[in-house]
Parts: structure tokens; sequence; C-alpha cells
């Protein structure tokens, strides 16, 4: 098991590959129980990365290897974290540190992790750093100019409640002509237990352990596994039969089919991709969940002329246009590997693609109709005030207030009629969601 956790949490740490993805190709063809297991120990390493790496520099002196810092990252979650005995934990370790080449350091390797399990065992372990922002950032993985910035938008209590949050729950939901009903009552037949969510009436939680995948119901097309907070992106769009989409930023095609099952299959959807690769994962989105509606394109929605040279006659003419940008990840919940390596210059960056997306969307909307935008990160500066400063630079748009999402809800620490979900507060994914609509033309 432990050979098959430090093949994909290498593959995330330092190939940059998204955690669900390299799980997904790396336990093909596994039995559920080592499934399981390898996706608890590898989403565990990744949150505990940086606790990991502050008992590293107490106890290994000097460089340490990139492959021996993996191992070692992995055995430490094992040993803190996890339900494993300390020998059996550095008996693996040991052994895998021969298995990739590396014999000549299992002496170093073993005497790491026998020194933390002891000094853990004795309640001796270094202390974590004593200033509030360094001490978030290394037992929950933020990094520290983000920690920095929630203490001084949310204060101590609630952005420590915040990055402590994690969600392991699984949602899935229907995808039309199959309703929420009737997947419901396949669940129960199939022993799968489940639950309506509190927030999205079409959204059903599951008992950890299910495997979706391999259900015939997902095969065939009749569900697909949905955050709670996705599906609400998509409940803003606020769209009705046979309406004209355009979904800005669509892959993996999640909210794409989502729209298209909402319209019950009528309409049209235009959706846009501007990675090619990401392209397929939209097609195959829709091709397995039976998404006829949709016409597909590669395109950087971020670049205004080019998207007027491939949608030359739809300006202005979209009912609902919908802006999904790439963002941080820093929504907390349940993607830790959003955390890894991430940098105040990609936050700048990413901003500043977010406002040129919402710019270039805000063309093809039609006089009347409304352009969402949304993100999966808590950032004021890609959500807030993103909004914010696209109202001031497009009078022709107006804010709705999201009253009929979540109603009574208030927005904690928001200055306009947006919602932003918090893992911590509403136990879902921490997304940001903003509705404009488009000034209607006089005389028309």
């Amino acid at each position: 098991m432990i050979r098959k956790a430090y093949e994909i949490y290498t593959e995330v740490v330092r190939g940059g590959a998204y955690a669900n993805l390299a799980l997904k190709k790396g336990l093909a063809g596994a039995d559920s129980r080592t499934a399981g297991r390898v996706t608890a120990l590898v989403y565990s390493a990744i949150e505990r990365t940086s606790y990991a790496d502050h008992l590293i520099g107490f106890y290994a002196k000097g460089r340490v290897h990139g492959s021996i810092r993996n191992i070692l990252r992995l055995s430490i979650t094992e040993l803190l974290f996890m339900d494993r005995p300390d020998h059996a934990v550095c008996s693996e370790a040991v052994e895998l540190t021969r298995a990739i080449g590396k014999g000549s350091l299992t002496g170093f390797v073993n005497g790491v992790l026998r020194s933390i399990a002891r000094d853990n065992s004795a309640g001796t372990l270094p202390p974590l750093p004593e200033d509030p922002a360094e001490r978030l950032s290394v037992e929950c993985g933020m990094p520290l100019f983000m920690v920095r910035e929630y203490l001084s938008e949310y204060g101590l209590d609630f952005t420590e409640s915040l990055l402590k949050s994690r969600l392991h729950k699984l949602t899935v939901r229907a995808q039309y002509p199959f309703t929420a009903d009737e997947l419901e009552a396949e669940m129960r037949k199939l022993g799968i237990g489940s639950k309506r969510s509190g927030l999205e009436r079409e959204a059903l939680i599951l008992e950890e352990g299910a495997d979706v995948a391999n259900l015939g119901l997902f095969q065939a097309g009749k569900m697909t596994v949905q955050s709670e907070s996705a599906m609400l992106v998509c409940r803003a769009c606020r769209v009705r039969d046979g309406m004209r989409i355009l979904d800005a930023c669509a892959a993996p095609g999640g909210k794409t089919c989502f729209l298209s099952s909402l319209m019950h299959g009528t309409g049209s959807i235009t959706a846009l991709e501007v990675h090619p690769h990401r392209t397929e994962l939209l097609r195959s989105a829709c091709a397995r969940l039976g998404v006829k509606n949709c016409r597909i394109m590669t395109a950087d929605a971020s670049d205004p002329a080019k998207l007027a040279e491939l949608l030359p006659k739809e300006e202005g003419s979209f009912d609902v246009v919908l802006a999904d940008a790439p963002c941080s990840g820093l929504g907390g919940g349940s993607k830790p590997d959003s955390l890894l390596n991430r940098t105040e210059a990609d936050v700048a960056s990413l901003a500043a693609l977010q406002r040129r997306i919402l710019n270039a969307a805000a063309l093809f909307v039609r006089p009347g109709g409304a352009l969402v935008y949304s993100t999966c990160t808590v950032s004021k500066r890609e959500n807030e005030e993103n909004a914010l400063r696209f109202l001031e630079e497009n009078p022709d748009f107006s804010a709705e207030p999201l009253d009929f999402l979540i109603p009574g809800r208030k927005p904690e620490g928001e200055k306009g009629p947006f919602l932003q979900l918090f893992p911590n507060r509403d136990g879902v994914d921490g997304f940001f969601i903003a509705r404009f609509i488009k000034k209607e033309i006089k005389g028309e």
C-alpha cells in the first residue's frame, strides 16, 4: 500500500497533478479496501505536508533528498494521524526506501521515524511556532501570506475554524431524465446509505466508502459526483427550458451537465475550455451523461477579440453566461492539494485573469440577461474585490441579490449582494458566487 501511496503522492506534490485524477489513474483496478486506504493516506499526507516538513526540520539535519522526504511525509502522517502500529510504519518505510534504490539511506529513515514515534509517545514532539499566522500555516498547510490575509479579514477564531475544516463527504446528483427521488431509491436498494443535502435539494450525501464509479447507475450516465457548492453555482444561473447559455470556463464539465439537466435537455449550451486536454474531459463528461444540447469549443475566455472571431454573431445574445473562473482553490474543504506551492504572485495573477474573463464574458450577455461569476476560493482579492471592480467598470450591469439560493443567509463580511460559502460555517466547499444583470436597452 505504501508504495502505491508514495507514487501517487509524488505525482501530486512534485508533478503538480490533481489529487483526484492521480488517485483515479493510480488506483485503476485496485480492490475497494486498498483504494480506500491509499486514498485516505494520500489526502491526509497532503493536508499534513507542512507539519511533516516542520518535524523533518527538527529530526533530520542537512539536506533531505526529495524522494526520501516524501517517504518521511507519508510515514509521519501514518505515525501521528492514522491508526497504524509504529513498528509497521517504520518497517514499511525502510522497505520502500530500499525498493526505490536508496538502500544506503534506510538507517537514516528508520532513525528519524523511530525518534518521532518515541517523542510522540512521550508527548515531547517539537512545539508549533508561537506566532498565530506561522502556527496555522504549519498546522493547516496554508501558505503563510494567505493565513495573514485571512486573519486580517476574518479574525483568529474564524480563520482557525476555516483552515481546520476538512470535508470528506461524497455528494452525488441525478442527471435528467433520471430524478433525485429515483436515485435515492436506487441507492437504498443497493444498500448505500444517503441523505439529502440541506442546501441543495438535488444533492445526495453518501456514506463514506461508496464506490460510485463502479455503479451501473454511474456508468449508464444516470448520476454523477458533484459538490453542493458547484450545484449552487448552477442554481444561481436561474436557467429555464429553452435558454441559450454560454459556459465560458467549462471543463471538466460538471456544471455544464447540470445546467443541461436543469433545462431538461432543451435550449443550447456553448461550452468553452482553453486547454485541449481539458476539452476532452468536457466531451467525455457530456457523452457519459447523455448531454445532447451542448456545443463544445477550445477557446480562451479571457481574450475578447478571439472570442468575437469564434462567435461572430453571438455577442450580446446569450440569456446566461457562466464564468466559473480559474482560481487559487483556497476554499478549504475537500481539496487540500490546491494549497501546495501556492504563492502570492499566483493569486495576484489569477485575480487579473479572472477580471479579463469577466469583462470578456460580459460582451456576450443579452440585455436583461445574466452573468454569473464563481470561484472555489475564499480569497477576497479573487471574489468580492473582483465583483465590485467589475461593477465599477461595467455600469450597464447591476448585482442581483442571491437570497433565493440560501434564504436568510448573510454572507460573512461581504460588502455586496454576493454569496461566500465557507466549509466551517456551511459544511460545503468554499465557493464565491455573484450574479450580475445587464440593463435593458431603453426603447426596446
